[in-house]
């Protein structure tokens, strides 16, 4: 219900959802030796997104959170009530809410490495202070490869080799374990070959150089870390430009008679 002879826009300025003054020392950081990035939306707090980088156990991604807020409605007229949400929390619902439904996943027995702790912390303060932490989750997080790798191989051979089975978590896993010579991994290595543009063959994109005509790919990321050395010795620098793939010179023989 709107007020009779009041200004137009009064009611939607008291409305507003204004956030309180918030807490410096309420934080909390979240660790995750997950090698992927995450990323969780909360459409109804705010602030409401959390973005964390990939991570591993020699170099894990952090993310320090603090408190959120939502609003609650009392009345029409009224201005919203603020309620907020300690970083703690927050940090527990960042977690929970992206390991839940996960296939194989079991809590503090087979999960993802996520997990968080109070506080402002660095890497160097992760690894010296909370050493135990990352030493659980390298655990878990190596026994859910186990348990995902273990259940798509099964589904694989119900399935009849129905590539729909293989999920990017159980991919992940098996590169992981470093088991790429399981049937449903070397299928989809397969499916992501690419012809080389010089020989027209399949190769790995993941490497510059083909494994049939050996052209290098100067595209490729990893090109400018190759050290060509030519025929007759020598070498020619990994920063020095190449526009075409360097030759052997050809061998010139001569027969006397």
């Amino acid at each position: 219900m709107s007020l009779i002879g009041g200004f137009p826009g009064l009611r939607e300025i008291r409305r507003r959802t204004i956030r309180a003054p918030v807490n410096p020392m309420d934080k909390a950081t979240i660790i995750s030796i997950y090698p992927r990035e995450i990323t969780e939306t909360k459409v109804t707090i705010e602030p409401g997104v959390f973005n964390i980088k990939p991570g591993s156990y020699e170099n894990p991604a952090l993310l320090v959170v603090g408190p959120s807020s939502w609003w609650r409605e009392i009345d029409e007229e009224q201005p919203l009530l603020e309620i907020p949400v300690g970083s703690i929390q927050i940090a527990d619902s960042v977690v929970k809410d992206f390991c839940n439904g996960l296939l194989a996943y079991v809590v503090d027995i087979s999960s993802p490495g996520l997990a968080y702790v109070a506080g402002e912390h660095s890497v160097q303060g992760i690894r010296k202070n909370f050493l135990h932490v990352l030493d659980k989750l390298n655990t878990i997080q190596r026994q859910w490869y186990i348990e995902l790798v273990n259940l798509t191989s099964s589904l694989w051979a119900m399935s009849n080799g129905n590539p729909r089975v293989v999920s990017g978590d159980a991919r992940l896993a098996a590169s992981e374990l470093a088991m790429q010579n399981l049937d449903w991994m070397e299928n989809f290595e397969a499916m992501e070959m690419a012809r080389c543009l010089a020989c027209g063959q399949l190769r790995n994109p993941k490497f510059p150089v083909c494994m049939h005509c050996h052209n290098v790919d100067m595209n490729h990321p990893g090109a400018k870390n190759l050290t060509f050395i030519p025929q007759g010795g020598g070498s020619v620098p990994h920063n020095m430009p190449i526009s075409t793939p360097i030759t052997p010179p050809s061998t010139v023989t001569s027969a006397k008679g």
